[in-house]
């Protein structure tokens, strides 16, 4: 396995293009299923991620094709309606083809999903929301097995926002006949995109970015051309790259509008954040105050930053209380970072950091995508080399991340031999 080698100390200085939105384009490649014939979606990171949910369309009858970031998909084909455990037991946004499957073909059959080791993520809310839209749900050897002989409106409510259960529930009863309304949905900018996209295909969608979504059912969708948001992930996960080495970084193709609750946060513990368009410019402090977060759903804190901003805090004066709301046992990076030298108390879903004067490089080893991305930051600031290993988890959701961080001056390469 490849691995990450870093020597720390360097502050950066440049700029960053930001790639589009891996958890936008994973909903969006299975809503081509909705329609017959050729997509083409433009801004397309290259990840390991997307190249897992192409293999699955491909498995499904699709025509996939990738090349320059841009997405061809012709979905004419598709005559094949499994989602395997092989694929889905490695990128839980596999789940995300039940609904277009149930949807137009009225038929699935999608493995219980794995992916990332942050703890329990059911799938209730994907299943209780196709069964009032009147599918036959049944789990058998592993396997959600869902049939209609035509999807029908109805209200659904989630007891707590859910980003999959609704994008899910949105591609189903885009092809329902007649009204469904989503009360508590997800208001995040992917779901938003999805919405933008299937309503470029002919849906009819109103409430778009509330939490409140109507949808009144067509009979038939077409292909169509479509641009990936900027990934507001990886936006800030160099935002506080930059505060974290004392650097000057600016972020290109950016979207500021989808990272507010980071820059105030950066802003409070003493960075300038300055914001102009698609452009995202970020000083670091000499040394950064600490400060609280508490994760939630959007437009709060992302709890895919939660992991980074603990990096951030590590070396900030005084102690910082990090809780995480969405996913309560999220700190398996915590461990890792204390191999460094930093100092975390865990107390069930709060870490209290206490920051230290200096990190030291070792080696450590990734459990989740965004665990991966916090040791990447600590070893661009740790003492000496750095080792991490297991970087599978970071190609799942950055798209070259070494060489970005190369061109605005980290020392960091990419070798073989990670454990």
């Amino acid at each position: 396995m490849d691995k990450l080698v870093l020597q720390g100390g360097k502050p950066l200085f440049g700029e960053v293009q930001i790639s589009g939105a891996k958890n936008a384009v994973l909903p969006i490649m299975a809503a081509t299923l909705l329609a017959d014939g050729e997509f083409t979606i433009h801004n397309v990171p290259e990840l390991r991620d997307v190249k897992t949910m192409a293999h699955l369309l491909r498995i499904i009858g699709a025509k996939v094709a990738f090349q320059n970031n841009t997405l061809v998909i012709d979905t004419s084909g598709c005559n094949y309606f499994e989602a395997p455990y092989e694929l889905v037991k490695t990128m839980r946004a596999s789940i995300y083809v039940l609904g277009p499957l149930l949807g137009r073909f009225g038929q699935a059959k999608v493995s219980l999903p794995g992916g990332c080791a942050i703890g329990a993520r059911p799938v209730d809310f994907h299943l209780k929301g196709m069964d009032k839209l009147g599918a036959q749900i049944s789990l058998d050897a592993g396997y959600i097995k869902a049939k209609s002989a035509g999807l029908n409106g109805g209200h659904i409510h989630f007891d707590i926002p859910s980003v999959g259960a609704t994008g899910n529930i949105l591609m189903a009863a885009v092809l329902a006949k007649g009204k469904t309304t989503i009360s508590n949905a997800s208001c995040e900018p992917e779901i938003v995109a999805l919405a933008d996209f299937l309503i470029t295909m002919g849906a009819q969608i109103d409430g778009v970015g509330s939490s409140n979504l109507t949808v009144q059912g067509v009979k038939q969708l077409k292909p169509t051309h479509f641009t990936v948001i900027p990934d507001r992930v990886e936006t800030g996960t160099f935002m506080i790259a930059a505060a974290l080495t004392g650097g000057e970084v600016t972020l290109t193709e950016s979207d500021p509008s989808t990272i507010g609750s980071l820059t105030e946060k950066l802003r409070e513990a003493g960075n300038i954040v300055e914001q102009n368009d698609r452009r995202i410019y970020v000083k670091g402090a000499e040394k950064n105050s600490s400060v609280d977060i508490t994760t939630s759903e959007y437009p709060g804190f992302p709890t895919d930053l939660q992991a980074q901003w603990m990096t951030l805090m590590c070396l900030a004066g005084g102690a910082s209380m990090i809780t995480d709301t969405i996913f309560f046992d999220r700190f398996t990076h915590a461990a890792e970072l204390k191999r460094l030298g930093a100092t975390i108390e865990l107390k069930k879903n709060t870490a209290i950091v206490t920051g230290v004067e200096k990190l030291y490089g070792a080696q450590v080893m990734s459990t989740d995508l965004r665990a991966s991305a916090s040791l990447v930051l600590a070893g661009l600031v740790a003492e000496g080399q750095t080792e991490v290993h297991r970087i599978y988890h970071l190609d799942r959701g950055y798209e070259r991340i070494e060489d970005k961080l190369q061109k605005v001056g980290a020392e960091i390469c990419r070798s073989d031999g990670g454990l």
